[in-house]
């Protein structure tokens, strides 16, 4: 299945620019923005964990470890991000309401 623009759906822009830069000697992290409804935002990168033998683990912007990034601890890792951006918009919540 191709896109509106032709490009097949498995073609990722972003990854292809980051292997392109990557070659070039530049470290590229792989992140991932999420935004809920109301503007609340997260981003969240994928990189190796040192502690962990250099597995895969997904990562806060502030650092901070989710879970490693494998198939059989994603529920945790979308658990995890659905509960921050729930805090974010609480603690937004109370700032308006000052």
């Amino acid at each position: 299945m191709d896109d509106r623009t032709g490009v097949p759906d498995s073609y990722d822009p972003l990854a292809a620019l980051g292997r392109q830069l990557a070659v070039r000697g530049l470290t590229v992290t792989r992140m991932l923005h999420v935004e809920d409804a109301t503007g609340v935002s997260l981003s969240i990168t994928c990189r190796e964990r040192e502690e962990d033998g250099g597995r895969l683990w997904f990562f806060t912007e502030a650092g901070e470890p989710i879970g490693e990034a494998d198939g059989e601890h994603e529920a945790d890792a979308i658990l995890h991000i659905l509960g921050r951006l729930a805090q974010r918009a609480e603690r937004r919540a109370e700032e308006a309401a000052r």
